[in-house]
């Protein structure tokens, strides 16, 4: 089959079109002719390197995966061949004391799709049956390729960390993004008030057109001052934070009391100041997520088939063009996600 890799960790010009094997099917697998793929900054880290111990090269990424079942293991009796399916990029062992509680994504053999093992990015993706969900005739491949790592994140994020609350305020940074693009939906139907930060006159003008009611340019304001000054000194209820680094200061700042900051990503630095005595003054909590487990992406892709909620797309590339796709992500140019379209 074909895969867009890279033979080892560089720039976007690593990434070519290669003949690699067709997956096999284990018994409790699936085998998924991919009709559409999308991009996730997890991809640049993972084509940037360096490559993790032990790598395998070629390696083809991408964590997002709409399509067809080709072929169904022995064991697996809940889908059939010619099927339309979204797959749930979170992978767990099914046996740790966290995913028999229900808690897949803490599972202590936890991987992504695309990140560690190889991803969406090729004509067909082998994946256990429990992983897919069946797709709605009304919803197309592309669309449907949009929805589920941001999602998935974004819900668990708000609805399950931050136990967002109708009346709150929420600041989200990094509005042009997957993720925040669907965390601006979610909260507003969680009947939150949202502060979203990005840059640019035309970005911030699409992330009021999802439902943010204050939108900040970090380009012209600094974006902790104005919250404040917005809220009366007293700060937000829940920061969404995913930028690490640069944020994190400001982030904190932004917190009303017992508010909390979920933080998901670390796209520009894993390193970020805190000042402990504000942490414990202002009772702050901070939370990691990682994805989320398989109730929450029942959940909310419900809500997307539903169209209470709505994959936001950027730009369509073809399969071949993976390349660009990657140089337009690198480049902070996009608002919404990238999207591949496989075949035909």
């Amino acid at each position: 089959m074909k895969a867009m890799v890279f033979d080892a960790c560089g720039g976007p010009e690593k990434i070519h079109l290669a003949e690699v094997p067709k997956p096999d099917v284990g018994r409790e697998d699936v085998l998924i002719q991919v009709k559409a793929c999308s991009l996730n900054h997890m991809d640049l880290f993972v084509r940037q390197g360096p490559a993790e111990p032990g790598a395998k090269f070629p390696f083809w990424g991408l964590a997002d995966v709409a399509g067809v079942v080709s072929e169904v293991g022995a064991g697996v009796d809940t889908c059939r061949p010619g099927d339309r399916v979204i797959v749930n990029p979170a992978l767990s062992c099914g046996a740790c004391e966290f995913c028999r509680s229900g808690e897949d994504s803490l599972c202590v053999d936890f991987k992504i799709l695309g990140d560690e093992i190889p991803g969406g990015a090729a004509e067909y993706l082998a994946i256990p049956a429990r992983n897919i969900t069946p797709l709605p005739d009304d919803f197309g491949f592309e669309e449907a390729a949009a929805i589920p790592l941001v999602f998935l994140t974004a819900w668990r994020a708000l609805t399950t960390q931050a136990q967002l609350k109708p009346g709150e305020d929420v600041l989200i940074l990094g509005a042009s993004g997957g993720v925040a693009s669907a965390a601006i939906q979610i909260a507003k139907l969680a009947g939150a008030r949202i502060f979203a930060v990005t840059s640019g006159t035309e970005k911030a003008a699409r992330a009021q057109e999802l439902g943010a009611d204050v939108v900040l340019d970090r380009n012209e304001v600094d974006f902790a001052r104005e919250t404040l000054r917005l809220t009366a000194d007293r700060g937000v209820d829940v920061v969404l934070e995913n930028v690490g680094t640069p944020t994190w200061k400001q982030s904190l700042q932004c917190l009303a009391r017992a508010g909390r900051l979920v933080t998901y990503g670390r796209t520009a630095g894993l390193i970020g100041e805190t000042n402990i005595r504000e942490l414990f003054i202002k009772q702050t909590r901070i939370i990691g997520t990682t994805m989320g487990n398989r109730r929450e992406f029942a959940e909310v892709t419900r809500l997307v088939f539903q169209r209470r909620l709505r994959p936001v797309i950027d730009k369509v590339y073809p399969f071949e063009q993976l390349r660009a796709a990657h140089e337009r992500l690198e480049a902070g140019a996009q608002f919404g996600k990238i999207v591949l379209s496989v075949g035909s």
